[in-house]
């Protein structure tokens, strides 16, 4: 169904307040072909005035073909520059959070709470390593009586860090904890609702309203006693974690995470209690992202203004996790969004602080140079679904002999700067470009580099050299050569990289006819500039900046480019290059590439990535590159792992365990493996895995295919086994390859 617009003054079909538009009071219009839900509501498309003054608002399709339109919305403050969402600011304890503050970082224990002296040891260390809170779960009574201890002997040793209660399933734990914490944590999705069995119930009007009265009862006395102690909150929806109730309206979606928290929120402001901010947590970073959208389109609309908790949950650990939470929460700061964050690693609570912070930081910079481009109208992007916006891959031409149509790969490419000197070792090299052949796994799903960047070319008489190159090219894989190499030391059906510059001066119509031409571009160039592309018969684009660029977003240059190409139906591949300056901390590359390259992946903006970084590990470089594509939901290389970081509920050693489980399964690419310590979380969060492990009872896994659990209370020495043998009865698996 095309866009199109309504006024914004029509009245249809009212609804009822929590509506699935969301907002309190508003009307809604038919839209052709409806579809009615199990429950008997009317499929509906909210039409609200987004343009104040206006009395249209645009519609488009909710998604490509779908037939509920939904207005375009705002979700941040700009979108050709980063500007930080202004929000009030909330106080915990003597800590405040809002846009006029830093952005705070944060973390959670992961000791027995009922061990005061453990537990107050970890919380120093955390402090001492920087931290602005500490979270702390609190299950029960016996740990709600050791926190106001906990509270006590850290004051005694003057340590003043707010704590914060993280609360599920316990409404009477937190009304006690909130007299001596700074901050109570709540899930909606459990708090007062009955713990998802992932049944699709039926709902009517009467029933709905009945839950909510049901909430409104058990959440208010936290709210009032929250209001008479000064204490702070945190409305933290969890995609893992959603009712019953909440699902079978909404299904396991964004959209059912925002309404889920704005039913509490609601609360808190009929009650006139203001101080508390939103999460909207998921293991799957595209999810997290589209849930943080909808939420602050829909604040907007309300005029809300209350800050945002940023995290990626089970991100996992190492690489993968910092990954991970760079894609999440380094998208969403690109956009101005984001007060306070936490980077979720299965490893020790202290070492999330230095990540953490090194996000925060670039976050702070983006905010504080109001990094971006020349304003530009945005048509093409989907702020709240994915929808991929894929460049037409090259295709081998007429009469040649050698299949080119390798040279980028239909799911997300990876592309590789090449040097001489790595060139002159072609059997390692060979060994780095592809990853091992795993018997019986697709081609399509191995971690192999799709084209090389090689800067300089071997001299013509570099018999070795040049015979390398001619067997890369022979498989398939493209080689990329500088326009100025290729003029003198030319190397047949290699690609040219040329820029503007070189297109504008015609100095590329020296190559033989036929040759094929990448592109540089950095996407602030003027139109009258790009325009050049028309005429052009481009296999792809490399769009890139140079890192030290301090006023111009990588992010907003991409995604005005893609607004042009998009204008003017242009529809080269492009490859995201970020070159990285020798030095940088491995930690920082990850971080950057995953926030640069990530938040327009995650959008579906662009095909491919080439990280150069002259003094880092040619593997590290290669395996950054593929964890990037597999978080951005993009090309699946690997096991994919759904890692919690651990807390005082988990009933057996995550980190152990992890890497355990990691040493026998890491091959197995397609897999999804969700490793959780207890079930708060754990089975929501597998609806993103094929199979989980799930600490049910001390010394005991339960082990679940997708949501349900197959096996119950196994014995921790045989779990992982058990586990095997659970992925081979469903025939995905195969065995490792044999160590050379």
């Amino acid at each position: 169904m095309a866009t199109g617009t309504v006024p914004a003054s029509f009245t249809g079909l009212k609804g009822r307040d929590s509506s699935i538009g969301f907002a309190k009071s508003m009307d809604f219009v038919r839209v052709c072909d409806l579809k009615r839900f199990k429950s008997g509501r009317t499929r509906i498309s909210v039409i609200r005035n987004s343009n104040p003054g206006s009395d249209i608002a645009e519609l488009k399709p909710a998604s490509e073909g779908s037939p509920l339109l939904v207005p375009r919305q705002k979700y941040c403050e700009s979108i050709h520059k980063t500007v930080r969402r202004k929000t009030r600011t909330v106080m915990v304890g003597n800590v405040a959070i809002g846009s006029e503050h830093p952005i705070r970082i944060q973390t959670m224990t992961t000791t027995d709470t009922k061990d005061v002296a453990a537990t107050v040891e970890q919380v120093m260390r955390i402090a001492d390593k920087g931290a602005d809170l500490v979270r702390i779960t609190v299950q029960g009574k016996k740990e709600a009586d050791a926190c106001f201890d906990i509270k006590n002997t850290l004051v005694q040793k003057n340590y003043n860090i707010p704590l914060v209660a993280d609360i599920h399933f316990a409404p009477s734990v937190a009304l006690r904890v909130a007299e001596c914490f700074d901050k109570i944590r709540v899930n909606p999705g459990n708090f007062a609702d009955r713990r998802a069995q992932f049944e699709k119930l039926e709902y009517t009007e009467d029933d709905y309203q009945k839950e909510l009265e049901h909430i409104e009862q058990v959440f208010t006395p936290l709210v009032e006693k929250c209001k008479k102690y000064g204490r702070a909150m945190r409305i933290g929806t969890n995609h893992g974690s959603l009712s019953d109730r909440i699902m079978s309206y909404y299904g396991d979606s964004p959209r059912g995470m925002v309404e889920s928290a704005f039913e509490f929120a609601r609360i808190c402001q009929k009650l006139d209690y203001h101080n508390f901010l939103f999460s909207m947590k998921a293991s799957n970073p595209v999810i997290m992202v589209q849930a943080y959208r909808l939420l602050v389109a829909e604040m907007y609309v309300q005029g809300w203004d209350y800050p945002l908790h940023l995290g990626v949950t089970e991100a996992g650990e190492g690489e993968d996790g910092r990954m991970k939470s760079a894609i999440g929460i380094g998208t969403l700061l690109q956009d101005g969004l984001g007060d306070t964050i936490r980077v979720s690693l299965t490893e020790a609570p202290e070492e999330e602080i230095d990540p953490c912070r090194r996000l925060a930081n670039l976050g702070m910079r983006a905010a504080d140079l109001q990094q971006g481009v020349a304003p530009f109208e945005e048509k093409h992007r989907h702020y709240f679904d994915f929808q991929r916006r894929s460049g037409q891959l090259p295709m081998q031409k007429e009469g040649e002999e050698v299949d080119y149509r390798g040279v980028l790969h239909r799911d997300g490419s990876v592309l590789m700067s090449v040097s001489l000197n790595q060139l002159k070792t072609p059997e390692l090299l060979y060994k780095s470009l592809a990853a091992k052949l795993v018997v019986g796994m697709p081609f399509k799903d191995l971690a192999t580099v799709d084209s090389i960047l090689l800067r300089q070319l071997p001299p013509v008489d570099d018999n070795d050299s040049r015979l390398a190159l001619k067997r890369l090219i022979d498989v398939s894989m493209g080689v990329i050569t500088p326009l100025s190499e290729q003029l003198t030391k030319p190397l047949p059906n290699a690609i040219v990289l040329v820029n503007s510059k070189e297109l504008s001066t015609g100095a590329y119509k020296l190559l033989p006819e036929g040759t094929r031409l990448v592109v540089s571009v950095r996407g602030d160039e003027p139109y009258e500039v790009l325009d050049i592309l028309k005429g052009i018969d481009a296999t792809m684009l490399l769009h890139d900046l140079p890192f030290s660029e301090d006023k111009v977003s990588r992010v907003h240059a991409a995604r005005r480019l893609f607004e042009y190409l998009g204008d003017n139906s242009l529809n080269f591949p492009v490859i995201h290059h970020i070159q990285f300056p020798s030095g940088i901390h491995r930690d920082d590359l990850v971080i950057a590439a995953g926030t640069n390259a990530g938040a327009l992946l995650v959008d579906g903006l662009g095909d491919g990535l080439l990280l150069e970084a002259p003094d880092k590990d040619f593997d590290f470089l290669r395996n950054t590159s593929f964890n990037l594509l597999q978080g951005c939901r993009m090309r699946n290389t690997k096991t994919e792992y759904v890692s919690c970081p651990s807390c005082g509920r988990t009933l057996f050693d995550l980190q152990e365990i992890s890497a355990q489980i990691r040493e026998k399964t890491s091959h197995l690419p397609g897999v999804s493996i969700a490793i959780m310590g207890c079930i708060v979380n754990g089975p929501g969060e597998m609806a993103d895995a094929d199979f989980g492990y799930v600490g049910g009872a001390p010394g005991k896994i339960d082990l679940y295919v997708g949501k349900t659990v197959v096996k119950r209370a196994i014995e921790m020495e045989h779990a992982t086994d058990a586990l095997i043998q659970l992925i081979k009865d469903h025939g995905r698996w195969v065995d490792p390859p044999a160590e050379e």
